[in-house]
């Protein structure tokens, strides 16, 4: 049963969860080794661990669980408050790893304008490692979950649910590297993930706040016995990046009582007109489609709906139900103005201009933690769906802004992909980063 546990990690992590940070960067980042990945207390998780049962496995993907029903707000509730929280079985592949505490938490978040309530879910996992839960630092993880559709996100994740979900696996690495460094991880899911409405994943200022108050309601959550003044990091890849950008820059003002420390932006969206235009027609195609979807229902002006072919209405209605693996992957080079009665590319299509313009990284506010953006260095993969140029512009206003910002650009070539998939991987999932993280909190 242990072997077997193991083969199933090592699969994960082998998909590319370790490497190194090729071209020039502020700060050279360090590629960690597999005993690093594999450290004392994975290795000790991964001997402890047992396989759930077929009942246990089948009800986890299920996704049903009574715990997402809201209870009422009556309106006077702050942001962070936690509504309810519940001990549960951390489930990846079948597998409940040891020595590892988890809970499902919901509370109460706001809507971009920062002011509407909003329930949002998530999932707080802290090592029991033998460290006073006192003395942790808090690592706000999150994913590259681009999801739109309910039952998909983190905290459905980790309890057996969606299991073929690339955010997920792509985190394995880097949760790895945080919990052997004794971090308590706050993910979010960016919304109430049994809600069967589309989820507006992709509206940065509501990822901020859903991120921001997840570490609120986790520090404030006394069973967990979090010190609630605790250093804080946050860390976001991909869909992920474009939120803990925003609660980099919306923390002075959202949330000026928490500890944050840094910023960890990895492969985000910086600019989502820029990315249209890249992606569209790419390998990325139906990411760029799913980015639109996810905007929708904070943004009712886009009127989307009625720019939409009827191709073009039956996979968006499609999408809103599904999670982003398999289904964003099925759409690959797809030139998106087939999908709309415009016939234009959604980057030029006039109602969404200001909704792109409120969704910039680099205008919302001033970070006041250190910042590291890593990204790909160049547009030279069939990856590089974030033009290079746009992190380095990010880089560049943060510093202006007076931000301790560093660029750590990462070489996502093709030809490393074939002659190091190792380093090719760390550099896509961001396990390059975690040391300088770490540092941060000195």
């Amino acid at each position: 049963m242990r072997v077997r546990t193991l083969v199933v990690v090592v699969v994960a992590l082998a998909l590319g969860v370790a490497g190194t940070a090729g071209a020039q960067s502020d700060t050279p980042s360090r590629t960690p080794g597999l005993d690093e990945v594999f450290n004392g207390y994975v290795v000790g998780t991964l001997r402890g661990a047992t396989l759930a049962s077929p009942q246990e496995a089948f009800e986890a993907l299920r996704a049903d669980d009574p715990f997402y029903q809201e209870p009422p707000l009556t309106g006077d509730e702050k942001p962070g408050t936690l509504l309810k929280a519940k001990r549960v079985d951390v489930l990846f592949t079948g597998v409940k790893p040891a020595n590892l505490d988890a809970y499902k938490l919901m509370y109460v978040t706001t809507g971009v304008d920062g002011v509407t309530p909003v329930v949002s879910t998530g999932i707080l996992m802290i090592p029991r490692d033998g460290r006073p839960n006192s003395e942790r630092r808090v690592a706000s993880y999150q994913e590259a979950n681009d999801s739109v559709g309910w039952g998909c996100h983190p905290s459905t994740q980790w309890t057996g649910g969606d299991p073929l979900d690339g955010a997920s696996w792509s985190a394995l690495g880097p949760l790895a590297l945080m919990f052997g460094k004794g971090y308590a991880v706050m993910i979010s899911d960016v919304g109430n993930d049994a809600d069967r409405r589309p989820h507006g994943v992709f509206a940065g200022k509501f990822a901020g706040h859903a991120q921001l108050d997840g570490v609120r309601a986790a520090l404030g959550y006394g069973e967990a016995g979090l010190d609630p003044n605790a250093p804080v990091a946050l860390f976001g890849i991909a869909g992920g990046g474009v939120g803990a950008g925003f609660s980099a820059e919306l923390q002075p003002e959202y949330a000026p009582e928490l500890n944050v420390k840094s910023a960890v932006l990895e492969g985000m969206v910086v600019n989502q007109r820029n990315f249209m235009r890249v992606a569209n027609g790419s390998v990325g195609s139906g990411f760029a489609f799913a980015t639109l979807l996810g905007l929708d229902p904070w943004y009712p002006e886009m009127k989307l709906d009625s720019k939409l072919t009827p191709a073009g209405q039956g996979i968006a209605n499609f999408f809103r139900t599904q999670c982003q693996t398999p289904a964003y992957f099925g759409l690959p080079f797809l030139p998106l103005n087939t999908l709309f009665n415009t016939n234009r590319n959604p980057a030029d299509e006039p109602d969404f201009q200001a909704v792109f313009d409120d969704n910039e990284l680099g205008k919302a506010g001033t970070p006041k933690a250190k910042v590291l953006i890593a990204s790909c260095a160049a547009d030279d993969s069939f990856m590089s769906l974030v033009p290079a140029r746009d992190s380095r512009e990010l880089a560049e206003t943060y510093r202006s802004q007076g931000v301790d910002v560093s660029y750590q650009p990462t070489d996502c070539s093709m030809i490393r992909m074939i002659t190091n998939l190792y380093g090719w991987g760390t550099d896509l999932f961001g396990m390059q980063t975690i040391d300088w993280l770490d540092r941060s909190f000195e």
